[in-house]
């Protein structure tokens, strides 16, 4: 090898092992002091030591003279995505695969002048594939959770009559603030429902909204949404979890006390409560009214849950619903009826804040 070729592999290598140590960094403060987590805090710590240990096998000076920020062209290129991060998700993500892109390209340019070196980057680049995959599945669903428990207004949306006008109210609603979004569509078929839902899950994503699958948790695992609904009639919870996963949101709907307790108990995210008031989209026999609202709100319960009181709820009966505790809601016709569907957003959450006062 030529002195300007080893020159250069030098220079790589010193820059990658930069990349590759602040990668990991960010992914270790990310699991100390996010996630609280002293195992994978110390499995990352023990990955950056292993990593500082195979590079001690290069000559360090070597690496330190090829050094040279000011004459790297990379330095003034970067695209926009490198801008801004929308979550810690994003974060994690990048960190995750800066790092493992950087030890490959370690190991393998080591091998040039040092192979024992290169064995050892490979065996660092194999722990961190299985140590990156999993944080950033905790960091989804750290992000869904974090959302979730922020969340007062959920609004429950059909397919549309096209793409276009579905992504066009989707961006819309998300522009507005609605915190979740379920897709609810029972005259669609399959293939229109799947390619609604990753659109829409892509559009919610980019706005830090949260896009739920009515019913159906295999639609909501394809299209890469953040959970799915099910109903009493539907798919129980916990078999629900088998196909979504640990990391995405799983809500029951719930029109007594003791369905509170059996969805908890099946491990699901949030629950829905009623229908309280008689509403223009679905038609009960029986309304649960406040009084059903109330004894959730008091009932003692195994773990606490968020819970989304639904139907016939709007601007004029929303005071009611908070009276019994509930400070979440989820509604169809209150927007979908609505004149100016960004204003009644704003009206319904200002009348959920807690500085709203009842009259």
């Amino acid at each position: 090898m030529s002195d300007d070729s080893l020159q250069a592999v030098y220079r790589i290598l010193d820059a990658s092992v930069n990349r590759a140590g602040e990668g990991l960094r960010t992914l270790e403060e990310f699991s100390r002091f996010v996630l609280n987590d002293s195992d994978t805090t110390a499995q990352l710590k023990s990955i950056r030591h292993d990593l500082t240990a195979a590079i001690a096998l290069l000559d360090r000076q070597s690496l330190l003279l090829a050094r040279d920020t000011p004459g790297d062209v990379g330095t003034t290129i970067s695209v926009e995505s490198e801008r801004s991060r929308g979550d810690l998700g994003g974060v994690i993500a990048a960190a995750a695969a800066r790092t493992q892109q950087s030890l490959r390209v370690i190991e393998e340019y080591s091998k040039t002048i040092q192979p024992a070196a290169g064995e050892r980057i490979e065996q660092v680049r194999y722990r961190c594939y299985e140590l990156c995959a999993a944080l950033e599945l905790r960091s989804s669903r750290n992000r869904r959770h974090d959302k979730l428990d922020q969340a007062q207004l959920y609004v429950l949306i059909d397919a549309g009559l096209s793409e276009q006008s579905f992504v066009q109210s989707v961006q819309a609603l998300c522009n507005a603030g609605v915190d979740i979004l379920q897709l609810r569509d029972r005259q669609c078929d399959d293939r229109t429902l799947y390619l609604r839902s990753r659109v829409g899950s892509q559009i919610a994503r980019e706005n830090d909204t949260l896009f739920i699958v009515n019913d159906r948790a295999d639609l909501a695992s394809a299209a890469d949404a953040d959970g799915v609904h099910v109903g009493q009639d539907e798919l129980p919870a916990n078999a629900a979890r088998q196909i979504v996963g640990p990391n995405r949101l799983i809500g029951v709907s719930t029109h007594d006390v003791q369905q509170v307790h059996d969805a908890i108990t099946a491990g699901a995210d949030y629950i829905g409560c009623g229908p309280v008031f008689a509403g223009a989209t679905k038609q009960f026999d029986d309304y649960v009214g406040t009084d059903f609202l109330r004894a959730v709100h008091d009932e003692p319960k195994s773990r606490p849950l968020p819970a989304f009181a639904i139907g016939g709820i709007d601007a004029d009966n929303v005071d009611q619903v908070r009276a019994t505790g509930f400070h979440r809601i989820a509604v169809t016709g209150a927007i979908r009826d609505a004149a100016d569907p960004t204003a009644t957003v704003a009206q319904l959450k200002h009348l959920l804040s807690a500085d709203h006062v009842s009259s």
